[in-house]
């Protein structure tokens, strides 16, 4: 029969090597926003850290102290949540589609299904990290071309109604500029300076409302099949 300490201890090792884990792993799932961003950003010509910042205001929550995106999270109605894999996501969107829902938002930036979804081939293709980014860095080109600065297009990305863009452009020269910090300390970490204040946290993806991210004038209805 196995020694009782000798079972205790390896017990002990599984259990403080899970965290760690489950920690690489999400940081790992995280990236897969940033690596998107970076495609997007050389195939779109968006500089990169606007796609980075946008990411974080979109969908951002903390991991190991740092502010990281999150690929599989979903805004329904104003509430972000944030899922712990791609399955779980898509079943959700799944759920409340059936129900009826069509305004909601998925992926690394936070692409409405209502006002946007006919420039993808499904919901699944919605949520592919390169294929949001890619729609995201198109769209702020457009925004970009129409208003001056990546400051405007960034606000202008998530509401065309004043108080609603200055809002999110607050928080994007927030993250930015802690990005480029980051940049400037060697990929240190971002929110370790004190200078400025920091944004809150895990406060819940920016909410895509009517008049939120992402809401064309023209609100033209998507007609398209929702999952492969």
């Amino acid at each position: 029969m196995p020694d009782q300490k000798l079972l205790i201890a390896l017990f002990l090792v599984h259990l403080l090597a899970t965290p760690a884990s489950f920690a690489a792993s999400g940081v790992e799932t995280a990236a897969l926003c940033d690596r998107a961003a970076q495609r997007a950003a050389r195939s779109e010509g968006v500089p990169l850290d606007v796609l980075r910042a946008i990411a974080r205001v979109e969908t951002g929550r903390t991991m190991g102290g740092r502010m990281e995106p999150w690929p599989w999270t979903v805004n329904r109605e104003g509430k972000g949540y944030w899922f712990a894999s791609a399955v779980e996501a898509k079943a959700y969107v799944f759920d409340i589609f059936k129900s009826g829902e069509r305004s909601f938002d998925v992926g690394c930036f936070q692409i409405n299904y209502r006002w946007h979804g006919k420039a993808f081939r499904s919901i699944d293709a919605m949520f592919d990290p390169d294929k949001n980014a890619a729609y995201a860095a198109r769209f702020l080109n457009e925004l970009h071309a129409e208003l001056g600065s990546w400051t405007a297009a960034a606000g202008a990305y998530h509401s065309r109604t004043q108080p609603l863009a200055t809002s999110y452009t607050d928080r994007f020269r927030t993250v930015l500029a802690q990005l480029s910090e980051s940049t400037a300390q060697g990929g240190q970490n971002p929110l370790a300076s004190s200078a400025r204040p920091l944004i809150p946290l895990d406060t819940g993806p920016f909410s895509q409302s009517a008049l939120g991210s992402l809401v064309p004038r023209s609100r033209a209805t998507s007609t398209f099949i929702p999952f492969n």
